[in-house]
């Protein structure tokens, strides 16, 4: 069972963070939120194929939590498009990530078997503690539709998270990698979220507006699979706590890139949680 945090892997996790935080951006900057978060599933699953290729598909072991995640990810893009919907970036991604943490610190102890120093539980609760600083405001009391769907989309993150932990691990004990089960994942969870928009839209309005945002959504489609991938793969080396609590310094660049393209405000409230998650990620690396 991983029992550390190397300084490779935490590298490794915070540039996945970055890459996290940036797709998120590219989301909540679409005029359309369902739209964009619908064609830019549908894009990754189009890539995993000749990923699937090169990597082969995952062990017979992995493919239950694959389809286990790929229900969970259903409802975690109608909820992390009914945020960005009601909220601005700043408000929305730092409350869906900041309880995350905590509750998969929680549940990877009784699931997983997982226990934390006492120095990494104070980096856990660091992380949290600062990114729900980045997020709650006054500002949160006048969009209570966007908080709602935040802290709903921050049980579900923390199902997920757990979920595909062991399906990584499951597959890598079944003689493949985390990277098949993340290609895995890629060809199968963004399918029932995009047909339902579809669905909702029509084909005359969709494909009209995939055309002009196709080349973006590629992108955000590479980012969120190297970003998740890079977590999964952190998760088979360290604890799954310590992970999830590292990847949410994504926060820190989405305040970040909400301020510089989105022109939201960086206040000195929102300074003070950047001070407080770097104090957490530091007590995650020593403990």
């Amino acid at each position: 069972m991983p029992t550390s945090l190397t300084w490779g892997v935490a590298a490794a996790v915070l540039f996945g963070a970055l890459l996290h935080a940036g797709w998120n951006a590219l989301v909540k900057s679409s005029t359309d939120k369902d739209l964009d978060t619908a064609l830019l599933q549908l894009i990754g699953c189009v890539l995993a194929v000749p990923l699937a290729l090169v990597t082969g598909l995952p062990p017979a072991a992995a493919w239950p939590y694959i389809l286990a995640s790929s229900v969970i990810h259903f409802g975690y893009y109608i909820a992390l498009a009914g945020a960005y919907r009601h909220g601005d970036l700043g408000l929305t991604y730092p409350l869906m990530r900041g309880l995350g943490p905590m509750l998969v610190a929680l549940s990877s102890s009784l699931v997983l078997g997982e226990h934390l120093s006492p120095l990494a539980w104070a980096g856990v609760l660091g992380v949290c503690g600062g990114v729900l600083v980045l997020g709650l405001s006054r500002h949160a009391l006048e969009r209570p539709k966007a908080v709602a769907f935040s802290l709903a989309n921050a049980v579900v993150i923390a199902l997920y998270t757990v979920v595909d932990a062991l399906g990584a691990r499951a597959a890598v004990q079944g003689g493949g990698n985390a990277l098949q089960y993340v290609v895995g994942l890629f060809l199968v969870h963004g399918w029932p979220f995009a047909l339902m928009v579809l669905h909702r839209r029509g084909l005359a309005v969709a494909w009209p507006y995939a055309r002009g945002r196709s080349p973006m959504a590629a992108v955000g489609a590479l980012a969120s699979m190297g970003s998740y991938g890079i977590a999964l793969w952190a998760m088979t080396r360290a604890p799954v706590a310590v992970v999830a609590a590292l990847r949410e310094t994504s926060v820190l660049f989405a305040v970040l890139l909400g301020t510089w393209l989105l022109r939201e405000v960086f206040t000195v409230r929102r300074a003070v949680g950047t001070l407080v998650i770097v104090a957490g990620v530091a007590a995650l690396r020593v403990g």
